[in-house]
């Protein structure tokens, strides 16, 4: 007789991070969507100021003025998110909204785990793709969580 398919699939929690030892609410729960959004765009418009600040807006009619206006906003965007969470363990904007990057294993998040998350983080996909824990494919990838502050 062939094992059931109900052996093989993870066991369901009743909230996201119970499987991780993370309490359902308040702080070290894990950070839930909206403002793991709210973080990214201030993130993303904070880097925009920045460029902006720092580099003449493009032409309109110039696409590779565009293209150069854009590819700095990145470069800041990423400068940004490795620094602060380097040395704070999570981005400016992750800090507004009370949420931080910790490991699954504890102690200092390390120079790899942000650049791996920033890096995974601008192809969009993987921080999209959501395990039962809210933890994207670039948290599963860094052993990192997201969680409440």
């Amino acid at each position: 007789m062939p094992p059931s398919s109900a052996a093989h699939e993870p066991a369901r929690s009743a909230f996201p991070g119970e499987r991780l030892g993370l309490p359902e609410r308040g702080p070290r729960s894990v950070a839930r969507f909206g403002r793991r959004l709210i973080a990214l765009v201030a993130d993303w418009w904070l880097a925009v100021l920045i460029a902006d600040g720092f580099f003449p807006n493009p032409r309109p009619d110039d696409p590779a003025q565009i293209m150069l206006h854009q590819t700095v906003i990145a470069g800041v965007f990423v400068a940004l998110r490795l620094i602060v969470t380097l040395v704070l363990a999570g981005s400016i904007g992750q800090l507004i909204v009370g949420v931080r990057v910790v490991p699954l294993r504890g102690g200092w998040i390390g120079w790899w785990r942000p650049i791996v998350r920033t890096a995974l983080i601008l192809l969009v996909v993987p921080a999209l793709i959501v395990d039962q824990d809210q933890r994207g494919l670039h948290d599963r990838i860094a052993g990192t969580v997201l969680v409440r502050r």
